[in-house]
């Protein structure tokens, strides 16, 4: 794979620990402001957005802000950006990475609840969920059915209460940076990613969080692609549950 790097100096990072990958596929409409809140609420952190194909002004908006950009010659979707963005992690000494959208879903004045817990080392992944307390983030009926089976599936996997599967509002540590460099699921990956954490050893717990509903543009996941989201997640988690995964 060919990775286009921008060079450009990267967003206020005095806290080296910390990098914060915004995975983006045409978002122009709001990559400005996610980069704006995250500059607002966390200045110590450093921040890469991981152009996965846009063919939009994604990354020319982004590389404006003041974020470094990697560049996807194509799009290889969500999983295959996080991948790019682990890897920079690690060749630039990060030791904490947090998982941000880039549509806007996911305020940056709740990062610092995804990073507590593995600075305090109580886990090596943290999922942020918007359903362990009590908030106004209503999925539509298909979604939230689908969250919830996905829930009880991992649930059961990991043998741990699990309310949001599919939250890819998430902070991992350097030791998971390192394993999911190399096999984080390149299509819809929050839910197998879990599994596979779980497999490898890895510590995983939930924190509450808040969220907001998508804040422009479209969202690539339409009725057809929610199914053959359901059908292949499902088949790949089976497969998972039966591989053995070293760390």
């Amino acid at each position: 794979m060919t990775i286009k790097i921008i060079e450009t100096p990267p967003m206020q990072n005095t806290d080296h620990s910390v990098l914060i990958i915004i995975p983006a596929y045409n978002e122009e409409e709001t990559i400005a402001s996610v980069l704006e809140d995250i500059a607002d609420h966390m200045e110590t952190a450093s921040v890469v957005v991981v152009d996965d194909g846009s063919q939009d002004a994604t990354p020319l908006i982004a590389r404006k802000m003041g974020a470094v950009v990697l560049q996807h010659p194509f799009n290889m979707g969500v999983g295959a950006a996080m991948q790019t963005g682990f890897k920079y992690a690690l060749q630039n000494g990060y030791t904490i990475c947090v998982q941000v959208d880039a549509d806007g879903q996911h305020p940056a004045s709740e990062i610092p609840k995804l990073l507590e817990p593995i600075k305090r080392g109580e886990a090596n992944v943290v999922v942020g969920s918007r359903f362990l307390e009590p908030s106004d983030y209503r999925p539509s009926i298909a979604r939230g059915m689908g969250i919830g089976l996905f829930s009880r599936v991992v649930s059961a996997i990991l043998d741990t209460r699990i309310t949001d599967a599919t939250s890819g509002f998430r902070a991992v540590d350097l030791n998971a940076i390192r394993f999911l460099k190399d096999v984080y699921p390149d299509d819809y990956p929050e839910v197998e990613a879990l599994v596979l954490l779980h497999k490898g050893g890895f510590d995983i717990m939930e924190v509450p969080v808040k969220m907001r509903s998508r804040q422009g543009g479209k969202s690539s996941i339409t009725a057809t692609r929610s199914l053959y989201y359901l059908i292949k997640v499902l088949l790949a988690i089976m497969v998972d549950t039966m591989k053995k995964i070293e760390r």
